[in-house]
């Protein structure tokens, strides 16, 4: 992943920590001039100016209002500069939580929004450097040039700080259901499908369908593999073989798919992943059931394909080592 996406990810969960703060009365010479004349607002705490600035492209003031705790519904781009570093136009998602007293003033007026409102907020890169360090900013910045990070946030519906909590709760009732309930789950999926092979000392089911004769997986070993994985009832949400799960798309026999290639030990995989392969030779085909403990536990997966507490299996082909 690019430095600039890491940063932009962390700026925008800055974005998503912020409330509003009081404009000063008076001016500042520390305030740049430029951004007023281009439109912007400057924001200050007790009279000194944050780095921050701000301006509404539409408003719709009657609407319902961002309150302290609430999420932001929309689309966002973040921009260093003229460089775009995120944005999600085009895919309405959750993308700031107003969150007060966050060490970057990004966002200042996120409890100033309502739904249907279109505001820029434009903050100081030489602020934002003193949080996240120097070292990473994005390239081309240099200190005291009045570089800018600028947030263009389009408001197209709220999640209340009430709803939030419900579903906070809601999530942690089901992981626990689903945490209770996952050894047997396993259970009827090793007799459903009349897996012989008994477990590891891991809790891992280990069913060789064929076995190589090749190089065996070790540290220090550069592998490819094709693989696909599924969930217990057969939804597949990764594949190297049979299309792109993430974006729904099937098997095309007109696309090139590519083996997963790895130097073993160097790159993050589930421990069950890793577990199951080491020592296998080039050729092997084989299948695991994975437990949550070794794949994703109870947190899942960001996207939420993966649940918490959801086991895995994995059909894997070791087509080399090296």
């Amino acid at each position: 992943m690019k430095k600039s996406i890491k940063l932009a990810a962390l700026l925008v969960a800055g974005v998503a920590t912020m409330v509003a703060c009081k404009q000063g009365d008076s001016a500042s010479e520390n305030v740049d001039q430029k951004m007023i004349d281009a439109g912007y607002t400057a924001y200050f705490e007790n009279e000194i100016p944050t780095g921050l600035y701000y301006k509404f492209e539409k408003e719709n003031p009657t609407a319902q209002k961002v309150e302290e705790g609430d999420m932001i519904v929309g689309e966002m781009t973040v921009r260093f500069d003229s460089v775009e570093l995120f944005s999600n136009k085009g895919q309405v998602a959750r993308i700031a939580k107003a969150i007060p007293n966050f060490e970057i003033r990004v966002g200042a007026g996120l409890t100033l929004l309502h739904v249907g409102d279109i505001a820029v907020f434009a903050m100081e890169a030489d602020t934002a450097a003193k949080y996240v360090g120097a070292e990473r900013m994005p390239e081309g910045y240099v200190e005291g040039q009045g570089q800018k990070f600028y947030y263009e946030l389009n408001v197209q519906d709220i999640v209340t700080k009430d709803e939030l909590a419900a579903e906070q709760d809601n999530y942690i009732k089901a992981s626990a259901e689903r945490k209770n309930e996952e050894p047997e789950a396993i259970a009827e999926y090793v007799q459903e499908n009349h897996i012989t092979a008994k477990p590891t000392a891991d809790g891992l089911y280990i069913t060789i369908k064929k076995r190589g004769n090749g190089p065996k997986v070790a540290m220090g070993k550069t592998v490819s593999m094709n693989y696909t994985g599924r969930l217990l009832d057969g939804t597949m949400f990764d594949s190297s073989v049979e299309g792109d799960a993430r974006s729904g798309e099937i098997y095309n026999p007109q696309r090139k798919y590519e083996p997963l290639t790895y130097v073993v030990g160097k790159m993050s995989l589930i421990p069950g992943w890793e577990k199951a392969v080491m020592g296998q030779p080039e050729g092997t085909v084989l299948q695991v059931v994975i437990p949550s403990a070794l794949a994703y536990g109870p947190k899942g997966t960001p996207d939420g394909r993966i649940l918490p507490y959801s086991p895995l299996v994995f059909d894997i082909q070791i087509v080399s080592v090296k």
